[in-house]
């Protein structure tokens, strides 16, 4: 059996893993099971030339390595290509995208820092799994290197349309460099699609039966829709724990309790859910001291402009509700900028009788999944689920809606509260379902072994990651 190297921008401590959730949680169990290597970045910022040698640990079968960045490197390709340009590119704002051209050089020197790093470590045989925006280039430049093992690539975000992707400098090479990959993945149909279209736009693309061909490789594009440990977070929201918080979330005036948990993030929609419980509030006063709407929004990237300014706006908002609709014992918005312990997240998903998930773009977006899994199945709450959340694909019976339409929202809140238990338990059973069939250990084992069945398509090619080579048909 072939190892398994999983890279990640962020690696994971294994043994915790089922505390992180989501990807920690899948790709832990796969290394486990394959036996392998994590690699990737350690969260360290160090001073300006500073070589540090690359961390080591092994735990029983699975060797992490980590290493840091330097404060030049942290800020052009992680704070600048990576999350100031990619990021908000892939979530459709390119009115919030800053092109500088020294990100995108710094975006492919760290990745070629990263495969000088790795190359070292890596066997003949191993599968090779990278994951994200921040590495798209690392197969090219592992290519370059000699290297030819079977590479995978899973993007966790939305890929865009060719009209938003096409804006992005550099969009070319990070095309290219997707096709030095065997595999790459995606979270739904839709992104297949804007990728393969985004391809045959920009380049003299073939479709064969073994895949898509282009600058003289063919490679797989495919959906595979992460997911979550559904059986390890539905029994966290039945513990003694969880039930006193729960109990703790029940005291007071408010009968029916709204749970929105995200990270601080303009693709979030977190300014326009507010908008939209404050409409609830507006076009049914009955719901006045009997609905709380309890939002999570913890720290993230703190140091980009962008998030600065969500930041205060939702502070701001929230404080206008309360001002505007709030008694002396009833607070309708309960605003909390921090981390939550998952242990306490899934308490309040349980103890909340709806869960309102609206993101404006959304790769998957696994809370709505977590809040399926917590909930009482006797009598489960109901789940409200943007359009544009990449589990609206698979979530159908959730109640869906345009975050971007206040009233839409604010009537499907209505309709969730009001909404009789018969229905809740019709909807939440197929959704269950769904979220089992696509959980965090299928997601994993689908995609590896799709990974190693498939046929490699570096033979006889030419890759080169700064330009095309003489080999290949692109017209970009």
């Amino acid at each position: 059996m072939s190892r398994l190297v999983v890279v990640s921008n962020r690696v994971a401590d294994v043994s915790k893993a089922s505390q992180s959730g989501g990807l920690a949680v899948a790709l832990g169990d796969a290394l486990r099971q394959h036996g392998g290597l994590w690699f990737g970045w350690d969260g360290e910022v160090v001073s300006r030339g500073t070589r540090v040698p690359p961390k080591v640990h092994t735990d029983e079968r699975v060797t992490t390595i980590t290493l840091p960045l330097t404060r030049k490197d942290h800020a052009e390709y992680y704070l600048g290509y990576s999350n100031s340009v990619l990021w908000p590119v892939c979530h459709y704002r390119l009115d919030l995208a800053e092109f500088q051209a020294p990100f995108l050089k710094a975006y492919h020197r760290v990745n070629s820092k990263f495969a000088d790093a790795l190359a070292p470590h890596l066997r003949q045989d191993d599968l090779i799994w990278v994951h994200d925006y921040h590495l798209i280039p690392l197969a090219a430049e592992l290519r370059n290197r000699g290297y030819d093992h079977r590479m995978g690539f899973f993007l966790h975000i939305p890929f865009p349309p060719p009209e938003i992707m096409s804006a992005t400098p550099g969009h070319e090479r990070l095309v290219r460099a997707l096709f030095s990959y065997d595999l790459v993945g995606f979270q739904t149909q839709g992104d297949v699609e804007n990728f393969e279209q985004h391809v045959f736009e920009q380049t003299d693309a073939e479709r064969r039966p073994d895949g898509l061909t282009a600058f003289d490789r063919t490679i797989r594009a495919e959906r595979f829709p992460i997911g979550i440990d559904v059986a390890a977070f539905s029994s966290m929201a039945r513990t003694r724990q969880a039930t006193q918080q729960i109990n703790v979330l029940r005291r007071g005036t408010a009968s029916v309790h709204v749970i929105g948990v995200d990270r601080l993030d303009y693709s979030k929609g977190l300014p326009h859910r507010l908008r939209a419980f404050r409409r609830l509030l507006e076009l049914n006063p009955s719901n006045q001291r009997v609905v709380t709407l309890t939002q999570i929004a913890s720290p993230t990237r703190e140091d980009v402009k962008a998030y600065v300014e969500i930041r205060e706006e939702l502070e701001s908002l929230a404080g206008a509700i309360n001002g505007e609709f709030g008694e002396f014992d009833w607070t309708p918005v309960r605003y909390i900028h921090r981390n939550v312990p998952r242990s306490t997240l899934a308490a309040l998903y349980r103890g909340s009788q709806v869960g309102l998930v609206t993101p404006l773009r959304d790769g998957m977006n696994l809370v709505a999944k977590e809040y399926v899994a917590a909930q009482d199945e006797s009598d489960p709450g109901v789940l409200i689920l943007s359009k544009f959340a990449g589990a609206a694909e698979e979530l159908e019976e959730a109640l869906i809606v345009n975050p971007y339409n206040i009233d839409e929202v604010a009537d499907a809140l209505q309709m969730a509260i009001i909404m009789p238990v018969r229905e809740r338990r019709k909807r939440h059973v197929a959704l269950f379902e769904k979220i089992q069939l696509h959980n965090a250990n299928n997601w994993a084992e689908s995609f590896i072994n799709r990974l190693a069945d498939v046929r490699r398509g570096f033979e006889g090619s030419d890759i080169t990651v700064g330009k095309a080579t003489s080999r290949t048909r692109s017209k970009i």
